[in-house]
């Protein structure tokens, strides 16, 4: 399967089911009385992340995700059933943002589910409308339709280590040598067409997952050779490993690109700790490895820890590891940091859901609001006691009197939303 890390996606939740327009009728009982049951909820669609998958690749032909209606309300007060939800599996590490860039879900943890699109609640049948007032309902609500949202996904894989490099470093044959992982590696640009994941074990007790990301290049940051497409899985690393190798022509620029790159795509990104290796040292002469190994200590940041390295003959690799091993313990052995209150601001939302507008268009009156539309929604406008209710409902909510305010007569259209099917006469 081919490694996708970004994909677009809609996703529709189940439409509630209509609820149920029935009387009691059976032999030797008069007026039975009305026993029409509610529908069942439509299905949400859930994101869960799971270990077991480690790419977007499954929506690369797969654009539309839908959850299942609810089941229509029966005779004798039957609820209908409602829908299961659509469980749909994505790596760890997955995000899903809407179009206005809105974040819906975070999913970083192995298990962890979200609900992206939330399924429509199911209609009253009439035996819910019962009162001393209505004793016998002629109508039903219809259920609400499932709520559909386009998601942006993005994979940003969650490692311990990243290892970091201009191509041809070495880091796919240092993965190799300390994982079960088996990356493609050959001596010429961009081996590592996608990234690599492997579980690196140090000791008996402690083990690092080490994500191994294709070669940057100056100029990645912007778009350049494959580093754009895969800065995103450094994000999430807890500790930098950069690998330099002893082969190029100036060590330190070759550290000063990468650390340019990073810094360009993410200013944060530098602050990460790092552990710099110089690799591929077997058969050079100790003088030549010190030269080196200074010049690296002159460009790194103070206090950088640095080795040299060979992934061929394991030169300096147990030193390495157990450096690798302190630096991760010590950054996820720290607690999140608290944002205070001065950083947060807190904003208060007013609940507008019962806000309507009245204008008008040509000759018809538009009601518009979130709360009045979900009832037109509901509502079987081919039903005159179904209708009756929806003018109820606009008289108490004061709809009705600015529409006679706004010189409404009788016989005029009144349509609610956008939809002109939600249209009756005045």
């Amino acid at each position: 399967m081919s490694f996708v890390d970004t994909v677009t996606i809609t996703a529709i939740a189940g439409k509630g089911g209509n609820g149920k327009l029935s009387f009691r009728r059976e032999k030797f009982i008069a007026k039975g009385g009305p026993d029409g049951g509610d529908g069942g909820d439509g299905g949400d669609v859930v994101l869960l992340a799971s270990k077991d998958v480690n790419t977007l690749a499954a929506f690369r032909h797969r654009k539309e995700v839908k959850a299942e209606d609810g089941h229509p309300g029966g005779s004798s007060r039957k609820h209908g059933r409602s829908a299961p939800d659509l469980i749909v599996v994505v790596p760890v590490g997955t995000m899903a943002t809407l179009n206005d860039g809105q974040l819906a879900a975070d999913l970083v943890e192995d298990g962890q589910r979200a609900v992206v699109a939330k399924g429509g609640r199911g209609g009253f049948g009439n035996a819910h409308f019962v009162s001393s007032r209505r004793q016998a309902p002629k109508f039903a609500e219809k259920g609400d339709p499932g709520e559909k949202v386009e998601l942006n996904l993005e994979l940003k894989m969650i490692a311990d280590v990243g290892l970091v490099g201009l191509p041809n470093a070495g880091k796919s044959t240092l993965l190799s040598k300390l994982s079960n992982a088996r990356p493609e590696i050959a001596d010429y640009p961009f081996t590592t067409l996608t990234p690599n994941l492997g579980v690196v074990d140090i000791d008996k007790h402690t083990g690092v997952l080490v994500a191994d990301i294709p070669g940057l290049i100056e100029g990645a940051a912007a778009g350049k050779g494959l580093g754009h497409d895969f800065l995103r899985h450094i994000e999430r690393t807890a500790v930098i490993l950069h690998l330099i190798d002893s082969y190029h022509e100036n060590p330190a620029a070759a550290y000063h690109t990468v650390r340019a790159e990073l810094e360009a795509y993410q200013p944060e990104l530098i602050k990460r700790p790092e552990i710099v290796a110089l690799t591929k040292v077997e058969g050079l002469d100790n003088e030549i490895i010190d030269d080196l190994m200074n010049q690296l200590h002159e460009a790194a940041t103070p206090g950088t820890p640095i080795f040299a390295i060979s992934s061929q003959s394991g030169e300096g690799l147990p030193q390495l590891l157990f450096a690798l091993k302190e630096a991760v313990q010590d950054v996820r052995s720290q607690p999140p940091e608290e944002v205070t209150e001065a950083e947060m601001p807190v904003i208060k939302l007013a609940d507008t859901s019962e806000e309507w507008r009245v204008g008008k268009h040509g000759d018809v009156f538009v009601v518009s609001g979130r709360k009045i539309e979900q009832f037109a929604g509901r509502t079987d406008f081919g039903n005159e006691q179904a209708l009756q209710r929806l003018r109820d409902i606009m008289r108490r909510q004061g709809i009705l009197h600015e529409l006679v305010r706004q010189g409404v007569e009788a016989g005029q259209t009144i349509q609610i939303g956008g939809t002109e099917a939600n249209r009756f006469a005045y």
